[in-house]
C-alpha cells in the first residue's frame, strides 16, 4: 500500500473510533489511551508491527520530528511544562485540528470514570493543549 494511502485509511480509522471511551492504558475499541489509539490505527495499516506496545513518549522517539508543519494523518505530541517530557499523541486532521483520546488520565479506568471526565476519542482544535513538542510522518 502506498504511503498517501495509508495516511487516508489511518484517518478513516481514527474516525470509525470517534467516541469511544478513553481508559488509561487502554489499546482496545473497548477503551483507549491516547497513545494506545494512534498505535490501533497505525498498526492496522501495517505502519507499526503488530507485536508491540509504545507510548506516547516512545512513539514520539520512534520516528523523526520536525519542529511544526505537519499535515493530515501524521502525529502531533505535547509535552508537560517541566522537562519537556512527553505526555500525549494524537492524529493530525488538518493544521488546526487533531484526533485522539483525550480527557482522561491515570485514574480514568471505567465507562463512568470516562463519562465522569468527558473522556473519548474526540476532535479537539491542535492549539487545544499547550506545549506542543513535534510532529511526525510515520509513514516513510
Amino acid at each position: 500500500m502506498r504511503n498517501e494511502a495509508k495516511r487516508d485509511l489511518v484517518l478513516k480509522i481514527a474516525f470509525s473510533y470517534l467516541g469511544t471511551f478513553y481508559s488509561w492504558g487502554g489499546d482496545s475499541p473497548s477503551g483507549f489511551d491516547c497513545s494506545g489509539f494512534v498505535i490501533e490505527c497505525l498498526k492496522s495499516v501495517g505502519v507499526l508491527p503488530r507485536k508491540g506496545d509504545w507510548t506516547a513518549a516512545a512513539l514520539y522517539h520512534r520516528f523523526p520530528i520536525k519542529p511544526a508543519n505537519g499535515k493530515a494523518g501524521d502525529l502531533v505530541f505535547w509535552a508537560n511544562t517541566t522537562g519537556g517530557k512527553i505526555i500525549h499523541v494524537e492524529i493530525m486532521i488538518n493544521d488546526e485540528l487533531a484526533i485522539g483520546a483525550s480527557g482522561g488520565g491515570s485514574k480514568t479506568l471505567t465507562r463512568q470514570d470516562a463519562i465522569r471526565h468527558n473522556a473519548f476519542i474526540k476532535i479537539r482544535p491542535i492549539d487545544s493543549r499547550k506545549h506542543i513538542a513535534g510532529f511526525c510522518n510515520p509513514y516513510c
